[in-house]
């Protein structure tokens, strides 16, 4: 009985064992089967994750910051040279926002230390034969500071059209006078300064360097603009052709409007304007505005929630350019707005005339 009992386990033992190899065999084969699809599976979501990144840094690969320090004084001159250069029809014709981009370079950004003499060396060299292109191709920051200023001043200088008065037809004493004739102007084709000072010709106004003073109604902040001090209702006109974007009450700018031109670039931002009549007449969010178009008249308004309500200090009007060069810049901590006191020293050369085209409503309209 003990013989015949060794003999049935040792066959049984035999039988596990042989169990235990086949079953160890279909789990290696398992196992490596699964780390495959593993590595298929990462190898996919690494894939997926890179390409991701690489999305996003393409997208986030623009300007975030500019400071804007250039002088109305560099603004000027290197206008001047651009002006002059495409009127008078010169072979060498100069960009002025160039100019100023290869001055940036050579002054570290920083305006103050600005000199003609620099732009003089630099225009002789111009005319030596030497191109921008040459001169500016070791300049690290150079593609910076051009599209920086680019974006600040694209709609500043160009050409336009202005209407002009027809002369008068002079008829002999045979003649019948003509009547009803289709226009009485015409217009003209000129290269120049295209953008407007926001106060109306023949309206007084002071201002001094403000940006970056302390604010406190709300909360604690920073000034990001310019405040032009005058008198309650002067005309306020269209820095630059645009759309409007935003028309009506914040808080903060009273009756406010804001214009974006139409390279998307420069969103322009009047505010405390009026209360009652704070806008021109016809204008709503979605309408084209035109350079040198009154679209308001200043005020005191603004610093509560309550709409028509006067509670700043002084009448002025608070103007603003925020820069954008995407649109997650708006209306997110990101804005980038740009000190433009020099700005309105250059506007200062071109101003537009208005006159009271409603007497009833009291509205002006450019003349």
């Amino acid at each position: 009985m003990i013989i015949k009992t060794l003999k049935i386990n040792k066959k049984l033992i035999i039988g596990v064992i042989l169990l235990l190899a086949a079953l160890a065999s279909i789990t290696i084969y398992f196992c490596f089967s699964n780390i495959k699809i593993l590595e298929n599976i990462t190898t996919t979501t690494n894939s997926d994750i890179v390409s991701e990144k690489e999305e996003n840094a393409v997208k986030k690969d623009f300007i975030k910051w500019v400071d804007f320090n250039v002088t109305s004084e560099a603004m000027n001159l290197t206008a001047k040279l651009d002006i002059n250069s495409h009127t008078k029809n010169e072979e060498i014709k100069y960009n002025w926002i160039e100019l100023l981009a290869y001055l940036a370079c050579k002054n570290g950004g920083n305006f103050k230390n600005f000199k003609k003499t620099d732009l003089d060396v630099l225009v002789a060299k111009i005319k030596d034969g030497e191109t921008i292109e040459s001169l500016t191709q070791n300049l690290k920051f150079y593609n910076y500071y051009y599209e920086s200023y680019s974006a600040v001043l694209s709609g500043f200088i160009g050409n336009y059209s202005i209407e002009t008065e027809k002369p008068k037809n002079q008829n002999s004493d045979n003649e019948e006078p003509q009547e009803n004739l289709d226009n009485t102007s015409n217009f003209e084709r000129k290269y120049g300064v295209k953008a407007f000072l926001p106060i109306a010709k023949n309206y007084s106004f002071s201002h001094y360097d403000d940006f970056g003073n302390s604010r406190s109604y709300g909360f604690k902040r920073t000034h990001l603009g310019n405040d032009l001090m005058g008198s309650i209702g002067t005309p306020i006109v269209a820095v630059e052709s645009g759309v409007i974007e935003n028309l009506g009450w914040n808080q903060y700018g009273g009756w406010r409007i804001g214009i974006r031109s139409f390279d998307t670039k420069r969103y322009y931002y009047y505010a405390h304007l009026r209360k009652n009549h704070p806008y021109a007449e016809g204008l709503e969010e979605g309408t084209v505005v035109k350079a040198g178009d009154v679209i308001g008249y200043l005020g005191m308004t603004g610093y509560s929630t309550k709409e028509n309500v006067n509670n700043i200090n002084v009448p002025h009007l608070h103007f603003g350019m925020q820069l954008i060069f995407d649109e997650s810049q708006v209306d997110s901590p990101n804005e980038i707005w740009i000190d433009v006191y020099q700005i309105i020293e250059f506007l200062k050369q071109n101003r537009s005339e208005v006159y009271m085209s409603n007497k009833e409503t009291k509205d002006y309209s450019r003349k």
